[in-house]
């Protein structure tokens, strides 16, 4: 059986780039995704597979019964955009100035709808159920999994996989990883108050501006002094805003940044380091300190049962590929959440590939993929689900 389905997803991979390369023209943000969960909704709709609509928000899950009883197994897909301006030349190019899909959801998103069409012709030998999970949100704090999860698209569900298209990795390569993979992020915004003055006259004013200044060196300590080097983690300024003329002291300044870490405990103890030299830097100038936390996703942890067998079956059946062991990664990745609730793995495919331009890293403005990787994501989600709730000797 799963030659059959490894053809018949194959024979798909044209409408498959179609379908990538619509979304990929129509980008839609995080939290203002409208018209993507209709698309994806349409195609449900002529597939006869039952959905939820509007799931935690602008979510869409699909629910595929098979034919025989058994466990279910969820497979998730991400359709968000960001807000980077497309520099592509290509005609698949975001017609929308200042969004694009810079991170590969639009490649995740056609994936999964591949999968749907072929495991809905097979729904009489399936001896459980699929839920097709289409999350919104992943790309901004908190992200929309865990809203998804309060809004019930877990429920019954027994294991839950996903994927990430990767161009950090070469075309042609499975990248797994048991344990901690994924960091957790939190995001944080500094205010600082000064005095403001007349430029000429600075030792009667209080400047935050050079206090925002001497902070941002001081951030850089937490990890490189204040932390072992066996307990990684990031602290990276993303924007610096103060005053608007030359000859003049503002009177606030204000820092944005994030931190990341592999554990949650560390995570928080970044965070309170943060609190703490910020008040000293402050307190230092004669300046005062407002420091507001957006707390992200948790680290991402594969349990080992589910990554071990997944990687196996592709050892096994997927023979062209290379399966490569995955560092961890500072990139945080909401899917965690789910990975709280039910065991399964997030596993990566290399889309790397300098012939189609695709060399850019996630978040590039020119960032592409080589679109094969949609075929190897969808291979292994149809080894997955054949492994639990496919019919005997079907692997």
């Amino acid at each position: 059986m799963k030659d059959i389905l490894f053809a018949q997803l194959e024979s798909l991979y044209p409408e498959m780039v179609e379908i990538r390369r619509h979304l990929h023209m129509h980008p839609e943000l995080s939290y203002q995704e409208k018209d993507t969960p209709e698309y994806i909704i349409a195609h449900l709709e002529t597939l006869g597979i039952e959905y939820r609509r509007d799931v935690g928000l602008n979510g869409v899950v699909g629910y595929l019964k098979g034919a025989h009883p058994g466990p279910t197994v969820a497979l998730r897909a991400d359709f968000d955009a960001l807000p980077i301006h497309d520099e592509k030349d290509v005609p698949y190019r975001s017609k929308y100035d200042g969004i694009s899909h810079a991170c590969g959801h639009d490649a995740h998103t056609a994936t999964l709808m591949a999968v749907e069409k072929v495991m809905a012709e097979h729904r009489s030998q399936l001896h459980g159920d699929i839920v097709f999970i289409h999350q919104f949100g992943e790309e901004l704090l908190p992200g929309g999994a865990s809203s998804m999860i309060d809004d019930g698209c877990l429920e019954g569900v027994d294991y839950i996989y996903g994927a990430h298209v990767w161009t950090d990795d070469p075309i042609g390569t499975l990248g797994f990883r048991s344990g901690g993979t994924m960091a957790g992020d939190d995001n944080f915004a500094i205010t600082i108050q000064g005095k403001g003055g007349h430029g000429a006259l600075p030792h009667l004013a209080i400047d935050p501006l050079a206090t925002a200044s001497q902070l941002v060196m001081n951030l850089q300590q937490i990890t490189h002094r204040l932390r072992g080097p066996n307990d990684p983690g990031v602290i990276s300024i993303g924007s610096f805003h103060s005053g608007d003329a030359p000859n003049v002291i503002p009177d606030t300044a204000q820092i944005t940044g994030t931190l990341r870490a592999f554990d949650i405990q560390s995570k928080y103890e970044l965070a309170e380091e943060v609190k703490h030299v910020a008040d000293l830097t402050a307190r230092m100038s004669g300046a005062s300190v407002n420091v507001d936390f957006t707390y992200g996703c948790i680290p991402l942890i594969n349990p080992a049962e589910e990554t071990e067998m997944l990687k196996s079956l592709c050892v096994r059946h997927m023979r062209d590929v290379t399966i490569i062991e995955k560092g961890r990664m500072m990139t945080a990745e909401d899917f965690a959440y789910y990975l709280q609730h039910v065991p399964g793995t997030f596993f990566f495919a290399g889309a790397q590939n300098p012939a189609v331009g695709a060399v850019y890293p996630h978040h590039h403005p020119k960032f592409d993929i080589d679109e094969r990787a949609m075929l190897e994501v969808g291979k292994v989600f149809i080894l997955a689900l054949l492994h639990h709730i496919g019919p005997e000797s079907s692997l």
